[in-house]
């Protein structure tokens, strides 16, 4: 009698707590492990960009430190919303915790996935079923969700945003969001749209970046507002790849702005910006720096989807650039495993 397999158990690496802590008054990334390191690595650009008194210096290790410890109890902190969530919140939408149905997606969106998916589809012919934002960058934009699906999706959001549940921020930059893990839309809406409908789309688009591999994700909803988050520095994802679809709702300003890799010499000097627009999913590959431009009027939602391979990340960390030091995590972790995928054909993916 054949035994059910056990379930893969998703790490993290342990940089998570010492690797890319972002300062948002110095708009920097620092790597933070004691106050002489964060001296010598960053003293000469924390000056030039404000921090000059020694006030200003016990300010920023506090902060720094108790973002370390924000990440040390992230996992067991995220597990606890989310049982408490799913044993006590009354959802506005029921029907989004079913399983992702086609008519929540755009025609383009189904069209290009079943293409994709078909046999003989290549990369030609896909790129004839949706808009190449730039070659050079390899950026590409689709529409992804249907109108009311949009603003269904939102009803939710904001419905849980008015609750009284514990909520947990989207990342380490944003302040305002969703993780849709813990709200209980992974399973239903998320895992189903990266299985069968953005692993054939994108190991088309990027097969060497994992495309075809993706067996994780980190799923989030970000909200700008006047008097809240109102723009977001430039960065990197902790991504293969990426999936940005505007959900709405009426605003200006707060476009996208692409540099190039984040291994790149003056990967930011001329920025490509790219305006958002509702239900559209913008793909990119996680390492790209991006940022947005501040919020002009309005209120803006995105969901943002990070798309992870194992088959890569396990040999090499995005975020210190090593090989990745595991630590057992919840859920997906961050897409890090022990063991590798089966049938992956490494030579596609140096």
């Amino acid at each position: 009698m054949a035994t059910a397999r056990a379930p893969r158990r998703f790490c993290r690496c342990a940089c998570f707590c010492t690797e890319n802590l972002y300062v948002a008054r110095y708009r920097l990334h620092v790597r933070f492990q004691g106050e002489q390191q964060l001296l010598r690595d960053y003293g000469r650009i924390l000056r030039s960009r404000g921090c000059v008194s020694p006030k200003d210096f016990q300010e920023l290790l506090g902060e720094l430190e108790q973002e370390v410890e924000r990440r040390q109890r992230l996992g067991q902190e995220s597990a606890a919303r989310k049982a408490l969530i799913s044993s006590s919140y009354h959802p506005a939408r029921p029907d989004l915790y079913n399983t992702l149905q086609d008519e929540a997606l755009a025609p383009e969106f189904l069209a290009a996935a079943e293409y994709s998916a078909s046999p003989g589809a290549d990369l030609e012919g896909l790129l004839q079923r949706l808009e190449m934002v730039s070659g050079e960058k390899r950026i590409y934009r689709l529409p992804v969700f249907t109108a009311p699906f949009c603003r269904a999706l939102l009803e939710e959001l904001e419905h849980f945003e008015q609750s009284d549940m514990p909520k947990g921020r989207p990342n380490t930059m944003n302040n305002y969001g969703v993780l849709l893990h813990e709200l209980g839309l992974d399973e239903p809406l998320v895992t189903p749209l990266r299985e069968r409908f953005l692993q054939p789309l994108m190991a088309l688009l990027y097969p060497d970046c994992g495309g075809g591999w993706l067996d994780s994700h980190r799923a989030f909803v970000v909200k700008y507002a006047l008097g809240q988050d109102r723009e977001l520095g430039c960065h990197y994802d902790n991504a293969e790849l990426t999936l940005n679809v505007a959900l709405g709702k009426t605003f200006t300003g707060g476009a996208l702005y692409f540099g190039g890799l984040f291994q790149a010499p003056s990967a930011l000097a001329r920025p490509l910006e790219v305006e958002h627009v509702v239900g559209q999913g913008i793909l990119h590959r996680g390492g790209q720096l991006h940022g947005a431009r501040p919020l002009g009027t309005g209120e803006r939602w995105n969901l943002v989807i990070w798309l992870r391979a194992s088959a890569v990340r396990n040999r090499l960390c995005p975020m210190c650039c090593c090989k990745p030091d595991l630590v057992d995590d919840e859920g997906f972790g961050d897409g890090f495993t022990r063991e590798e995928p089966t049938a992956v054909d490494v030579c596609m993916l140096t």
